[in-house]
């Protein structure tokens, strides 16, 4: 078992509708889109730098899609869990009682549908993909897809936990210090 970071990652304002269970999960997440982004990054420059030294490392564009793909999807699996994507949170904010309820399951139904949609049509894209080689390397193009139905995975994941836990917990959030805000912000 993975041991709980230092710095807790949920706020205790947000910890009504998560698991503690699934903590480690969106750490690693976050700690993978970290490394994507740098990695990303990294490539682009290398590329850059091989263009103008007239040197260029073809293979280099096929690494830097595939950091870029697997950055995104890793960020949109957080955005679900922290609840950072878009959603109508004004719209709920000003409602009380079972009309909010209604409200944040269908925000989060619809969340919960495009993640197993992503799961569907991912796989089927992925399996397509494997008919089809990226140049120079020959490598089957799935490589490239394979994050689609992962990420939905997680999405429902996400969503059910916060759709299980607002019927348990409640929708509302509890009311943050500043002080606890602020060190979120700063830990992130």
């Amino acid at each position: 078992m993975i041991a709980e970071p230092a710095d807790p990652i949920v706020l205790e304002r947000d910890r009504h509708l998560k698991w503690r269970r699934l903590d480690w999960l969106e750490h690693a997440l976050m700690i993978a889109c970290g490394v994507c982004l740098a990695c990303f990054s990294a490539s682009v420059f290398m590329d850059v730098l091989t263009r103008e030294l007239g040197r260029p490392w073809l293979w280099l564009q096929e690494v830097t899609m595939a950091f870029f793909t697997y950055g995104v999807f890793c960020g949109t699996a957080v955005a679900t869990r922290r609840q950072d994507h878009l959603q109508l949170s004004a719209l709920t904010d000003a409602m009380q009682g079972p009309m909010r309820t209604a409200f944040e399951v269908f925000n989060r139904g619809v969340v919960l549908a495009v993640g197993l949609a992503m799961v569907g049509y991912g796989w089927q894209n992925f399996l397509s993909g494997l008919n089809s080689f990226r140049m120079p390397s020959m490598t089957p193009i799935a490589y490239l897809y394979w994050p689609i139905p992962a990420c939905g995975a997680l999405i429902a994941l996400f969503s059910l936990e916060q759709i299980v836990n607002g019927f348990r917990n409640g929708f509302v959030p509890a009311t943050a210090t500043d002080s606890e805000a602020s060190t979120h912000a700063v830990t992130i």
